[in-house]
C-alpha cells in the first residue's frame, strides 16, 4: 500500500469517526419548546422563542467547532420555505450560550460567540427549504439558563 493510499484510508476512517457521534442527537425527536413554520419574508422579524439553554450532552461529540452542553432532543424545529434572503439563527442570554443546527442538507452547523458578546449566531446566506433542528447550548457546563432563540432574515439581527 503506497503512502497516498494509507493517507486516504486514514482520512476516510477519521471522517467516519467524526460523523458517528452526531447520531447521538436525534433530529426526529419532538422539539422541547416549539415547532416554527416560516416562509421567506416572514413577519415579525425576528421570530423569538423563549427557552432554557443547556443540557447534559457535550456538543463537542458532534464534531468541531461544536461546543457547550445541549439537550438530546432539539429545542426548536424550524420548517422554512426559503427564498433569496439569508437565514440567521442566533441566541441571546445573560450566560454564555452556543448553537448547534442540524440543517436540511444533513450537515451540522455550530457556533459560539459569533454574535454580539458571548452570543452565538449561524448565518445561511443561501438557505435551503426544509427542517432546521436547533439546539441552544450552555458553554462550559451543563447548567440550564434562560435564553431567547432569534430567527431572522435581516442582516442587522
Amino acid at each position: 500500500m503506497n503512502s497516498l493510499s494509507k493517507t486516504f484510508g486514514f482520512a476516510a476512517v477519521a471522517s467516519l469517526a467524526l460523523a458517528a457521534p452526531s447520531m447521538a442527537q436525534n433530529r426526529n425527536s419532538e422539539p422541547s419548546y416549539s415547532t416554527v413554520q416560516l416562509n421567506v419574508g416572514f413577519l415579525p422579524d425576528p421570530q423569538v422563542v423563549e427557552l432554557q439553554s443547556g443540557g447534559s450532552v457535550d456538543a463537542s461529540q458532534i464534531g468541531s467547532p461544536c461546543t457547550g452542553y445541549i439537550a438530546n432532543a432539539p429545542d426548536v424545529r424550524l420548517v422554512y420555505n426559503a427564498g433569496t434572503s439569508p437565514l440567521i439563527i442566533s441566541a441571546t442570554s445573560k450566560d454564555d450560550t452556543t448553537l448547534v443546527v442540524g440543517a436540511p442538507d444533513g450537515l451540522w452547523y455550530c457556533d459560539d460567540d459569533t454574535g454580539e458578546g458571548v452570543n452565538p449566531s449561524v448565518r445561511f446566506n443561501k438557505p435551503l427549504s426544509g427542517r432546521y433542528e436547533i439546539w441552544v447550548g450552555t458553554y462550559g457546563n451543563s447548567q440550564y439558563s434562560p435564553a431567547q432563540l432569534h430567527i431572522s432574515e435581516l442582516s442587522s439581527q
